[in-house]
């Protein structure tokens, strides 16, 4: 069964969600001009990478602990699911794929240099590592369902440390999705203002990622019944993958073994 529609699993369906899902989509096309033979997907979500992704490799191998929509599954022969949850990645052979994605998922993952060792020790040599965070300096709040993030700095450090060579990469937006940036990092901060006692920074994560997700979700919705045109007018193309620096919105980075 698939895992219920959460602000922290962003969807193609819901309007309220096209600032951050165009920025997704965004990683999934870049991907696709880069990878090639076995591919493995790790974190599929929602699945709306596989239409993406998989005409661009022989064999799409895609992990997650919840299962996509089965539309997805089938549409492409060469398309296999796994569900299971990670580190380690079993039942995948040393040496045995040419590329490896994963999108929004390593800040989830506790046992991160743990994660990041296994897909070194999954991929050929040669074999490139495709992954994207948020950038640490561009979140407007605490995310409690996020172990940790990253700066552009430590995330280089981390994937240094199982592979020879990291392009450090960023996602950054143009002028319409810095309005839209603007006003929702001047809503969050109205609401974090109610936060009096600092809780979202003295609690558990679990305590915090019930309420977290409710006014997450809440608040993309106000912003698209008050900026209907911007948040529907944001597309792909108004996001680039550049040189990283400071203002991107996620770090792109693309490690070889």
């Amino acid at each position: 069964m698939s895992k219920p529609h959460t602000a922290e699993r962003v969807s193609q369906r819901d309007t309220s969600d096209n600032y951050v899902f165009q920025r997704s989509l965004l990683a999934y096309v870049y991907a696709a001009g880069r990878v090639k033979g076995t591919v493995l997907e790790i974190g599929t979500g929602s699945g709306y990478g596989i239409e993406q992704v998989a005409p661009a490799a022989d064999h799409f191998i895609t992990i997650d602990k919840h299962v996509p929509a089965a539309e997805l599954l089938t549409a492409y022969p060469n398309v296999e699911f796994r569900q299971q949850t990670v580190p380690p990645l079993a039942g995948i052979a040393d040496g045995s794929v040419d590329c490896v994605i994963s999108f929004q998922v390593i800040e989830h993952i506790k046992r991160d240099a743990e994660f990041v060792a296994e897909v070194a020790r999954v991929l050929k040599k040669g074999g490139m590592f495709i992954c994207s965070t948020p950038n640490r300096p561009m979140s407007l709040t605490r995310n409690p369902w996020h172990v940790r993030e990253y700066t552009a700095e430590e995330f280089a450090a981390l994937l240094g440390g199982s592979f020879g060579s990291v392009e450090a990469l960023g996602v950054e937006g143009n002028t319409q999705v810095w309005d839209y940036y603007e006003r929702n990092r001047q809503s969050v901060a109205r609401i974090a203002r109610l936060d009096i006692l600092d809780l979202q920074h003295r609690l558990p994560r679990w305590m915090l990622q019930l309420p977290y997700d409710l006014l997450n979700r809440l608040n993309r919705k106000k912003l698209l019944r008050q900026n209907t045109t911007l948040t529907e007018g944001i597309t792909m193309d108004d996001y680039a993958v550049v040189p990283v620096h400071e203002k991107c919105f996620d770090l792109l980075y693309v490690a070889t073994k």
